[in-house]
């Protein structure tokens, strides 16, 4: 047994070390001390006792911030297998005083972000000695050192075979303490304890706390706190040095919370600057002191079953007697997560990391998280936060999820609104992604995850406001003032507009007709004009008043319209490509604007009166506009080619432009008196951006045939210049539509009309309907459908069919 002379109980710890947690659970309660007092920040004392709440759920954290500046904050996270967490619920439980005896956090955040997150751990960097040489002062890791000196090659190995894999039934429970003691002594003598100034200042406050303690409550005083530390601790040091060390520190008001924690962020540095590698194993080792290896290998065997995999119980058996077996092999008195992994991915992975990587990032991290009880203290901004999330039952996880929203639906809209707004107030707790199976404006999905960090985005968003909505509003309102763009106004509109905040659309539209007037660039006012457009398209679902956004958009497409044709003039290479993008989304912003004007002009009375005094935009004028600014861009030989060949695209797909038109106008430009790098700019614009320019060429022969023309007819010194500009039009196809192509360009010219290739040998082509191929699905259909749901008999399929399962035969047919 040891015996410890006069003078407080420092038990020395590893931050997160289940085994370091476990020992001072069992000093302790050998010792019985009078007070407890913890590495922390000693403004959080009045938040130990919500620690014994039964809402309590580790892994938490306690955050600092500064009250004008939340940004500025440093978390000290908890894990159940933390000691400080361990000595906070033996004190509670106990009814003994906690106290958290570190340098406050009104110091610790005054002296800057940057050294936030070097906090120390039990094998925290020890300072540096100024006097060594260049080279050695560097802070060094004392767990790699000794276990360096042990002959380890990993400090974690060596620490899970010292410490971890301890009885906890061991006869001294001080004796790891002063073991850990005597080498951090050494190390601190080796190594020096002069070059970092802030661990100085901690000791000496840590110090002058301790001393405090003594005088209230005599030698019965227990201090938990990293290893390092400890021999700072137990030298004596006159009161005046350690008050000198802290005179004149900065200050910052700070405020302080619980939050919730994950094993996931634990795995980072962070706070004490304590990571760990293995959160979710360590967590396994400390709630499963006995058998860890089976219950570890038992975990594992469920995951990968709920994954399909084929995991008997021999699986397991096997896996734990290879991990014993290497165990013993490699000299170690317990598996570690080393042997266990290698048992894993022999027996239960045959050999494969894929199942073994998910195996690491489920169990070995692990995706737990903390939960707080309402009662911590939190700003009004959080409390409303927490209050809609209950509401709307969006609890928030550590692990992404997906989640399908039917805007038609009341509380699917609302949980829309609360994750758009968040997003505004800077809080991605959701991100969205594409809907699958469909594209209305009815339906969205967003991957959920939740950070620990976004509690501070919170505490920082507390500033705009004491709710959501009011923060939400009052944070549209500053970004529209403070934006420059055009487009970042137009897109802020959009953003509004998801998040239904219509008292900020007012000021968002002074600000966008201000910036309108103001912003002279074509390509500006292209670029603002889709995310304005898109807005519109909100109105119906959401049943937002876009009468306001209609007048602007119009009036911007107007701007677009008489500035575009002279903006694509005299353009060089890059800026016409940038000019072309342009286009095709002014393009497709104009047929949204069309169709939102046609919507509008609908909502008439019967009598023929508008609803709303205020006059719509003709759907047929606007577009009628737009296809006038096209066939002036396809006709000005000033305009770079491949904004001319994508206007003659746009005409034809429109169906403004005939196709003897678009021939001709190819026939033009391929002729010998074009340059081959402006042909082929027209070319790219004309049939590139993607399958559709394919298979127009696959389905009309006379546009084919001119490329292949005039491509054949490039001079050779000329071909090495349009090559990388074709390559880039054609690579973009489908692999089907590129080997359509070849197979027709290798075929040459023949007769056969504008679909017909069934000379080619491509099975599925001919010029006419091949009953025989069509009918040999019907089998298939029939399995399929089911006798109810299918008709061999019918010869056709009636419009009645549509949205039915007899499209299918319609399609064989």
């Amino acid at each position: 047994m040891t015996v410890f002379t006069a003078g407080p109980l420092l038990l020395g710890v590893r931050h997160h070390g289940p085994g370091s947690a476990r020992a001072v659970r069992a000093a302790l309660e050998a010792a019985a001390p009078r007070v407890v007092l913890i590495e922390g920040p000693p403004e959080a004392d009045g938040l130990i006792p919500l620690a014994a709440d039964k809402e309590m759920r580790p892994p938490v954290a306690l955050l600092a911030h500064v009250v004008d500046e939340p940004g500025r904050s440093a978390f000290w996270p908890l894990a159940e297998f933390s000691p400080e967490w361990v000595a906070i619920r033996w004190a509670l439980e106990s009814g003994v005083p906690a106290r958290f005896i570190d340098l406050p956090a009104t110091h610790t955040l005054a002296w800057g972000k940057e050294e936030l997150d070097q906090e120390d751990e039990p094998g925290d960097a020890p300072p540096v000695d100024p006097s060594r040489p260049v080279e050695a002062a560097v802070r060094i890791d004392p767990l790699a050192v000794l276990a360096q000196t042990a002959g380890y090659d990993d400090p974690e190995r060596w620490w899970e075979d010292v410490v971890e894999h301890r009885s906890g039934a061991a006869s001294d429970p001080f004796a790891p303490f002063t073991v850990l003691e005597e080498a951090m002594g050494a190390l601190r003598e080796a190594y020096g304890v002069g070059g970092h100034d802030r661990d100085l200042v901690r000791e000496a406050y840590m110090r002058l706390q301790v001393r405090a303690a003594e005088r209230e409550f005599g030698d019965d005083v227990a201090v938990v706190c990293g290893a390092w530390h400890v021999p700072a601790l137990r030298q004596r040091t006159a009161v005046g040095t350690d008050r000198a060390l802290l005179k004149g520190l900065p200050k910052a008001k700070a405020d302080m919370t619980w939050v919730p924690w994950t094993y996931r962020r634990l795995s980072r540095v962070s706070g004490y600057g304590a990571g760990i590698d293995s959160p979710g194993w360590y967590g396994h080792l400390f709630s499963a002191p006995d058998r860890p290896v089976e219950r570890w290998m038992t975990k594992v065997a469920r995951l990968l079953r709920d994954e399909d995999r084929m995991i008997s119980p021999a699986h397991v058996i096997e896996a734990v007697r290879l991990a014993d077996t290497l165990a013993a092999m490699r000299g170690r008195p317990l598996p570690g997560l080393t042997e266990t992994t290698d048992a894993v991915r022999a027996v239960m992975c045959e050999g494969s990391d894929v199942p073994l990587a998910l195996v690491r990032d489920r169990l070995v991290v692990g995706d737990v998280l903390g939960e707080v009880p309402e009662s911590a203290p939190a700003v009004p901004l959080q409390r409303d936060l927490a209050r809609l999330q209950r509401r709307l039952r969006l609890k928030p996880e550590s692990l992404e999820r997906e989640l399908e929203l039917d805007l038609r639906k009341e509380t699917d809209a609302e949980r829309s609104r609360l994750l758009h707004r968040l997003r505004l107030l800077g809080v991605e707790w959701g991100e969205p992604a594409v809907s699958r199976g469909s594209t209305g404006t009815f339906r969205e999905t967003w991957r959920l995850r939740w950070e620990p960090e976004l509690s501070v985005r919170v505490a920082e968003a507390g500033v705009w406001g004491t709710t959501v909505l009011a923060a939400a509003t009052a944070r549209a309102e500053a970004d529209a003032v403070a934006a420059h763009a055009l487009a970042d106004v137009t897109a802020l509109a959009e953003r509004c507009l998801l998040a239904e905040l219509p008292d900020v659309l007012p000021v968002v539209m002074r600000v966008l007709a201000d910036r309108a007037a103001l912003d002279a660039d074509v390509g500006h006012l292209a670029q603002a004009l889709p995310a304005l457009v898109r807005s519109l398209r909100y109105g119906d679902v959401r049943g937002t008043d876009t009468h306001a956004l209609t007048d602007v958009a119009a009036g911007l497409a107007e701007r677009i319209f008489v500035g575009l044709p002279p903006g694509c003039a005299a353009l060089d290479t890059e800026a016409a490509e940038e000019m072309r993008r342009h286009v095709d989304a002014v393009h497709g912003a104009v047929a949204l604007l069309g169709e939102t004007a046609a919507a509008s002009a609908a909502t008439t009375s019967p009598g023929g009166a508008a609803q709303d005094a205020r006059p719509t935009p003709s759907p047929a004028g606007i577009r009628g506009r737009w296809h006038s600014v096209l066939r002036v861009l396809a006709g000005r030989d000033a305009v770079a080619g491949v904004i001319r060949g994508r206007a003659v695209r746009l005409l034809l797909d429109e169906g403004e432009l005939a196709q003897d038109e678009a021939a001709r106008l190819m026939g033009l430009v391929l002729s010998p008196g074009t340059a081959p790098g402006d042909a082929a700019a027209w070319i790219e614009g004309f049939v590139g951006g993607g399958s559709g320019g394919g298979m127009l060429l696959v389905h009309d022969e006379r546009l084919l045939g001119l490329v292949d023309t005039w491509l054949t007819g490039v001079p050779a010194e000329a071909f090495t210049d349009v090559l990388p500009l074709l390559r880039r039009t054609f690579s973009a196809y489908e692999a089907g539509v590129r080997r359509t192509l070849g197979e027709l360009v290798r075929r040459g010219p023949g007769a056969r009309g504008s679909t017909g290739v069934a000379t080619c040998g491509i099975p599925g082509f001919a010029p006419d309907l091949d009953p025989e191929r069509a009918d040999a699905v019907l089998p298939v259909l029939r399995l399929l459908l089911g006798p109810d749901g299918f008709d061999a008999g019918d010869d056709h399929v009636t419009d009645d069919h549509v949205g039915d399962g007899n499209d299918l035969v319609g399609v064989a047919r």
